[in-house]
């Protein structure tokens, strides 16, 4: 929506206020125009019901100001002599046209004398609203807490991880969806419906940060890709704003201006390869063999636990098979007598096992693929006896539509990919047919361009151009987790305008997260750590508790002390 419409939108707004409060001014001995001057007449309002001046600035925090809005309407009828809580509600459902009443009713008279004090029931509405307000601004403006639902950035940042994340180092971002839910994403809890309304959308603005996003930070962002309405949920393709776009969390390999190419898995940034700060932990498929079996156990002792075991089953039932299906990826087999699963790592609960009676015992296959870092293989290839070790590259390149740019043209893979320029905000790029299928979603969708193309040539918004200018700066974002991260191998660029914030402190980790609160533990060694660093992790959990009962003491004598 550009100037002209707000400008619209504006004008109507003060319009019905004016119409609905004009005679209150009057009642209130103030000059009935007052009521009609966008943004003065919010500062005689709070004269009018004595209340802080600072409020008006509240008004303009998107969001915030749905909340104020409501507590300026029963601001307003509590000043008119309208103190029930039957007029409080019927001023909240009416939509604010409640006052429109009190305006027109000859029998409205000023409360200059009111008690600003609230009942009891009030004065715990206000309080929760104005904890709500408080709390919106942290989670909007300074720092937002986060939980990594997928294994994307394994080992690096952990399922279960719950983080907070700044909005303040990059700049938090203003919304640009005016009309949401407080405190919630894009969809309302246990109802789950959408918790925003489409429009108005306003225009994108960052406040000022302190850093610029660095190359190889893990960042947290709006999955540009985004058009399901509920995450992990297949459904019918949504268009969604940007700000109620999923939050994805990766590491970002490359920055504006730079050239990216994947070689055997290989990150290069402007033909060097890519250094890693120490606490990344790249992930990679590998495939162990051994004529004489892959023992799991072995694969387990060294933290390896990224696998599939298969388990035959002799006596499998009916009974026997529901239970063992929340630990299980598939089946194979047709018959009873010809039956196995395959589960992950964690293999089979010795519990149900014994529970059923189950005639099973672990397949020792010749070859096992393995998820892990480099670290684990090197310290397995040391100390155990395997015939070989080989990392999974594809080598061979076909033309596909799963990678970026997904056209049927490039033969890129997740391990072989590119070179591409990452676009930096005024830089320049020739427009034909090679470039124009790498940067076509951002001419078209990120930045809100018409083109046609017609014999060769490029007609940009009805203007024939041979050179394009980038008008924001875009990022490339990676999962450490190489083969098992949906990332800008698939969907592409990230624009600037889609990134929301910077992990920066893990306060909880649990490990089995997503296997149910019984199987839920807590890993000690992560919690109050930072995300990034060098040397060891250090958890501060025990520095934090040292404070919190060292100040209880400290309240406990001093309350001692003043009896």
């Amino acid at each position: 929506m550009d100037f002209f419409y707000w400008f619209i939108i504006i004008t109507c707004v003060q319009i019905i206020y004016f119409l609905g409060t004009w005679k209150l001014y009057l009642l209130a001995g103030r000059k009935s125009w007052k009521s009609a001057i966008p943004v003065y007449s919010i500062f005689v309002l709070m004269n009018i019901i004595k209340r802080p001046r600072w409020w008006v600035f509240l008004l303009f925090i998107p969001v915030v100001n749905l909340l104020m809005i409501i507590i300026l309407w029963i601001e307003t009828i509590r000043s008119f002599g309208k103190n029930s809580i039957k007029d409080s509600l019927l001023v909240i459902f009416s939509f604010g046209f409640y006052i429109f009443y009190l305006n027109y009713n000859k029998k409205t008279q000023y409360d200059n004398n009111r008690n600003l004090d609230y009942s009891a029931f009030g004065e715990w509405m206000s309080s929760m609203m104005f904890a709500i307000i408080a709390a919106t601004l942290v989670h909007t403006y300074f720092m937002q807490p986060f939980i990594i639902p997928t294994g994307s950035l394994e080992k690096s940042l952990l399922i279960g991880d719950f983080l907070f994340v700044s909005k303040f180092h990059y700049g938090a971002r203003v919304p640009t969806t005016p009309i949401a839910l407080p405190m919630v994403h894009d969809t309302i809890p246990l109802i789950k419906t959408r918790s925003y309304l489409k429009k108005p959308q306003l225009p994108f603005m960052r406040l000022p940060g302190f850093q610029k996003i660095k190359r190889n930070e893990i960042v947290v962002f709006n999955w540009p890709a985004d058009t399901v309405r509920q995450f992990f949920v297949k459904e019918k393709g949504v268009r969604k704003p940007i700000d109620k776009k999923s939050n994805y969390v990766k590491r970002c390999v490359g920055i504006p201006g730079d050239t990216l190419e994947i070689r055997d898995g290989i990150v290069f940034i402007n033909n060097k390869k890519n250094k890693l700060p120490e606490w990344a932990k790249i992930q990679h498929t590998y495939t162990v063999y051994n004529n004489e079996g892959v023992s799991s156990k072995k694969l387990l002792k060294y933290g390896i636990n990224d696998f599939e075991r298969i388990y035959p089953i002799k006596n499998i039932t009916q009974n026997s098979f529901n239970a063992i299906v929340p630990f299980i990826i598939s089946r194979r087999g047709n018959t009873v007598e010809d039956f196995s699963v395959i589960t992950p790592a964690k293999g089979l609960p010795l519990k149900i096992v014994k529970k059923y009676g189950l005639e099973v015992s672990e397949l020792l296959s010749k070859k096992k693929i393995i998820n892990t870092t480099l670290e684990k293989v090197l310290r397995l290839k040391k100390n155990e006896k395997f015939d070989s070790i080989v990392r999974n590259i594809s080598k061979i390149k076909t033309p596909n539509e799963s990678f970026f740019p997904n056209r049927i043209t490039f033969d890129w893979n997740e391990d072989n990919f590119g070179p591409i320029l990452i676009p930096k905000k005024g830089a320049q790029i020739k427009l034909n047919k090679s470039t124009y299928p790498l940067y076509k979603k951002i001419i078209e969708e990120y930045e809100g361009n018409k083109v046609i193309k017609s014999n060769g040539e490029f007609s940009v918004n009805n203007k024939l151009i041979k050179i394009y200018t980038f008008k924001q700066d875009y990022y490339w974002m990676m999962g450490d987790n190489r083969h098992r991260s949906e990332d800008s191998r698939f969907w592409g660029f990230v624009p600037e305008n889609h990134v929301m914030g910077k992990p920066v402190f893990i306060w909880m980790s649990i490990d089995g997260f997503n296997d149910g609160f019984r199987n839920w533990k807590i890993r000690w060694d992560r919690l109050f750590s930072i995300v990034d660093g060098k040397g060891k992790r250090v958890s501060y959990f025990p520095h934090f508790l040292v404070i919190i009962v060292t100040w209880q003491i400290f309240i406990f004598l001093r309350k001692k002390r003043i009896k």
